[in-house]
This record gives structure tokens, C-alpha cells and sequence, in this order.
């Protein structure tokens, strides 16, 4: 919940300048009742079938937030042993977790039988072979699903689509059946108990997860009636979020037309008239959408400076902190502390990293700003931190969650010696 009053930016019932005054930049901020928010939002438009909601802990993984969600009752989709602890960590039950990703080692699947997951969601044949391995030498039962790739294009960006049948995830859809009845018959410590399908992020279209929705169920009923019954259908994430409009009440000036952020309640009327007839539990895995409008990334203006007509903004942070601009070439807003203020100049936000790559905007209509003022880096939530490096030995950032009117730390900010603290 971010809006401005009397010129101020707000967060809840905090004014951010008094904040930033405090603390030292950059650093992340979240909502909690943004997140918490969000994630009702979720529940509620799927409250006609059984089901759970699982933040994809890859948007972001900091304990403090992933317990909020968990105390709410949400899930997590986990890539990662790592990840996985995490989740425990922070109190989510193991049937309440799905263990995803391409490329899981040996140990991590044999966490992920041993904690008991929802799910571990199977990429290839292969890991199906060393899954089955794993739990012969444990002698322990393993919860599989078949992650099927659908190969459906949903037409963005190249980088975050995984659906196409070119795409390094999932299996191929028409594979599938077969590698069912292998593992029904002949694999007895392999249970499946669902089939999961992601494809892509940033969806706009509901009719992309209407097409994938319709190759689940065809697939579920075409395995019932060969005796084999699958208890689950994840349908994976995805929803996109509208990056150009973060304030309700403050509209910047019109890039490129982007569509309005989906909302749950939309995808669950486009697939649960597909899919409720199933009468399986539906996982569903939003990680941008539950986090990504929750937080915030908030920067000190260093220098700023004019080459040949071409106006530079430095800032304290860069692509180490939020690496989307220079990896997706995505927008993130960038509004003043104090303000809204007229945009008045075209200008380049740039952080202080030794690459050319390290931009958070180009070409932006910003307004004047001298050294010292404060901005806030918009819709920053999600793939913020989670994917921010100490590169050029900057230190990650401290992050921070504000409830109501007050706020308190959730990570400190690394320190130099921080560098040291894992040699040997």
C-alpha cells in the first residue's frame, strides 16, 4: 500500500522520507498488508475448490516475509534445497510444499523425500530414473508429479518463457501418459500423485492458462481411465504485473500500453470451469504476484551530471541490487520521496557498478533531482533481492518491513567484513 499524501510517499501509515533519513540506502521496504493482501486475494478466488497457494520462494525468500505468508496458511514452490530449508524454516508444513526445478542434485531430492513434500515435480525421464534410485536406497516413498510442457507460446519475453517445446522445462505433454503407466506399474516407491504445468511469467492472456488447462485435464482423465488417479493438478504462476502504473492515484507519463495487473479472481474463472470437475487439489504458484507490489527499493541520488546533452542520475544502487532493467531491459517506476514532481527532463538512472549495463532506467522522464534527494525504485518485491550480488564489492542492501506506522529491520545490511566470513 504506497500512495503519497501532503507530497509525501507513503507505505501503510509511514512517511518514507523519515525513513530513508533513518536508515542507511539503499535499501528494500515491503507492506505487510500489501502482502497480506495480495495473498487473500488468492484464497478468495479459489475458495470453491481444495486447494493450495504457494509462493514461489525464488520472487523473494526473506524469512520474516515467507512467515507472514505462512502464518496466512500459504505454501511454497521451492527450487532448490536451499529453498526448501527456507520454507521449513519459516513454518510451512511439508504437504503444503512443491520441490521444482531442472537441475535438483542427488542430496536435494533426497531432502525432498525425507521432509515429505506435496510434491516433487519431475523435468525429464531422467530424474524420474535417479528419483526412483534415491528412494530404493532409502527405502522411502516419493510423491512425484510430471511437470509436462504444453508448448504454448504465451508471446513475452524471451527469457521467462518455459512452456514452448524449445524451452530446457518439462516434459513433453504427449510423453507423459506413458511415463505414467511406467511409473504406476513398475516404479512401486514412486507414487504420482498429480501433474504440474508452468508456462511462462508475466501473463496477461487468461487464455494461455486456459490451453494449458485443457491439456491437464485431458491428460488426468485419459490416466483415469486407465486406472491411474491423480490427486493434484498445478497449474503453476505467472500472473503478470503492471510495472508502468504502481499508484492508484498517481498516473506517469504513458510508455508503451500495458495491460492492467490480472487478478486471481480472473485465472480461476478462466480455469476452474476446466478443471473443478477434476475434483483433484488445485497448487497454484504466484511469486511476482504476491510479492512484487509489496516492496520497494529505496536510493540516495550520489551525483548527477550532463555528457554532451545526455543527462546521468547515479544513484546508490544498480543492477547488483535489481538486475531486471539490465537482464529483461524491464521498467521499474521511479518516483521521488517527495513529490510527485513534475517529470521535467529526460534523463538516465544509473547505479555505481563498472558496467555500461548497470541502468535502472533509460531515456526517463524524470523530475529534477539534486544530491541527496531520495527515490523509490517501484514494484520491487519480487526478483529484488533474491537476485542481488555484492558484485564489485558493494554490500546487499538491508531490507525492511513496515506495518502500520512503524518499521523494523528483517536484514541487516552486509558489512565488509561480511566478505571474509566464508573463507577458509
Amino acid at each position: 500500500m504506497f500512495y503519497y499524501q501532503t507530497g509525501n510517499l507513503y507505505c501503510e501509515e509511514a512517511k518514507l522520507i523519515e525513513i530513508a533519513r533513518q536508515e542507511k540506502t539503499p535499501f528494500y521496504l515491503y507492506s505487510t498488508q500489501t502482502l497480506i493482501d495480495n495473498f487473500k486475494k488468492c484464497e478468495t478466488a479459489f475458495a470453491a475448490v481444495p486447494h493450495t497457494i504457494c509462493l514461489a520462494l525464488k520472487a523473494n525468500s526473506n524469512l520474516r516475509l515467507l512467515k507472514i505468508l505462512a502464518q496466512q496458511g500459504c505454501g511454497g514452490d521451492v527450487v532448490s534445497g536451499g529453498e526448501l530449508y527456507l520454507a521449513l524454516q519459516a513454518g510451512i508444513p511439508p504437504d503444503k510444499i512443491v520441490f521444482a526445478g531442472v537441475g535438483k542434485t542427488d542430496e536435494e531430492i533426497e531432502y525432498a523425500i525425507q521432509t515429505g513434500v506435496a510434491a516433487i515435480n519431475v523435468e525429464s525421464p531422467h530424474e524420474l530414473d535417479v528419483i526412483n534410485q534415491i528412494a530404493q536406497r532409502l527405502q522411502k516413498e516419493a510423491k512425484v508429479a510430471l511437470r509436462i510442457n504444453p508448448d504454448i507460446d504465451i508471446h513475452g519475453h524471451p527469457y521467462i518463457s518455459t512452456g514452448k517445446a524449445f524451452n530446457k522445462f518439462g516434459i513433453d505433454w504427449k510423453l507423459a501418459p506413458a511415463l505414467y503407466q511406467e511409473l504406476h506399474h513398475n516404479q512401486p516407491l514412486l507414487k504420482p500423485v498429480g501433474v504440474h504445468c508452468h508456462i511462462g511469467s508475466m501473463i496477461f492472456e487468461m487464455a494461455y492458462y486456459q490451453a494449458a488447462a485443457e491439456k491437464l485435464k485431458n491428460l488426468v482423465t485419459e490416466l483415469r481411465q486407465s486406472g491411474i488417479a491423480l490427486e493434484q493438478v498445478d497449474i503453476g504462476g505467472g500472473l503478470g504485473v503492471n510495472y508502468q502504473q504502481p499508484l492508484e492515484m498517481y498516473q506517469l507519463p504513458a510508455l508503451q500500453p500495458q495491460a492492467d495487473t490480472p487478478q486471481p479472481e480472473s485465472l480461476a474463472q478462466a480455469v476452474l470451469p476446466i478443471l473443478k470437475p477434476l475434483a483433484c487439489r488445485l497448487f497454484f504458484e504466484p511469486g511476482r504476484f504476491l510479492m512484487a507490489s509489496a516492496g520497494v527499493l529505496i536510493t540516495k541520488v550520489l551525483f548527477v551530471k550532463e555528457t554532451r546533452g545526455n543527462h546521468f542520475i547515479c544513484v546508490d544502487t544498480g543492477m547488483h541490487h535489481l538486475i531486471r532493467p539490465a537482464l529483461y531491459e524491464a521498467y521499474h517506476a521511479i518516483l521521488p520521496l517527495t513529490g510527485p514532481q513534475k517529470a521535467v527532463q529526460t534523463a538516465d538512472v544509473v547505479g555505481p557498478i563498472c558496467e555500461s549495463t548497470d541502468f535502472l532506467a533509460k531515456q526517463r522522464l524524470m523530475p529534477r533531482v539534486k544530491r541527496g534527494d531520495y527515490l523509490a525504485i517501484m514494484t520491487a518485491g519480487a526478483y529484488g533481492y533474491s537476485l542481488a550480488t555484492s558484485y564489485n564489492g558493494q554490500p546487499l542492501p538491508a531490507e525492511i518491513l513496515v506495518k502500520v506506522d512503524s518499521y523494523e529491520l528483517i536484514r541487516r545490511r552486509q558489512t565488509y567484513e561480511d566478505f571474509l566470513s566464508l573463507l577458509a
